[in-house]
């Protein structure tokens, strides 16, 4: 493409740079409101487990999750102990598969975004955590298809922190 001035355009591409001009205007329009809705998930991510019916069960029985494998026996049954509480959680944050009666497939890309970040956010509090595992386990667990486990697998790079392991200046 030469580098023609905008004054000496044709009509048809005078036209068609209009054209695109509009089409990119309304995806900027779009992928703002895509931000709004992601700001919106960021300031209310599981703020019900900091108020009744949620904190007075997660202050009790949360710290145990973190010694407990996540997909294990004892990690259900430790969820058990908290049936009512989780239950009430599930039922207001719409980024957990619970939260539809037809699981992930109810969901939206903004809810797949808020719950790959959960999940990962969680991996790094267990002991033994591992998101690849965490991600195979629910994708059973929540009968996940293929390609949406491949999606969220995709996305780690996006999320994954380059500086969790740099805890001193030896680390670098």
């Amino acid at each position: 493409m030469s580098n023609q001035s905008p004054h000496n355009l044709t009509l048809a591409q005078k036209a068609n740079c209009f054209d695109t001009w509009q089409h990119i205007f309304l995806i900027q329009k779009l992928l703002a409101k895509m931000q709004i809705e992601l700001m919106n998930r960021q300031f209310t991510h599981d703020q019900s487990k900091m108020r009744s019916p949620e904190v007075e069960d997660f202050t009790e029985y949360g710290n145990n999750m973190r010694t407990l494998t996540y997909g294990s026996p004892e990690y259900f049954a430790n969820l058990g102990k908290m049936r009512d509480t989780v239950a009430h959680h599930y039922a207001h944050n719409r980024h957990h598969p619970e939260f539809f009666a037809d699981g992930v497939n109810g969901m939206n890309l903004i809810d797949l975004i808020e719950l790959i970040c959960d999940w990962y956010a969680s991996s790094l509090l267990h002991d033994d955590g591992n998101i690849e595992k965490s991600i195979e386990i629910s994708s059973k667990r929540f009968n996940i298809s293929p390609e949406i486990t491949k999606i969220l697998i995709n996305t780690l790079p996006l999320i994954t922190d380059v500086f969790e392991s740099l805890h001193t200046q030896a680390d670098i």
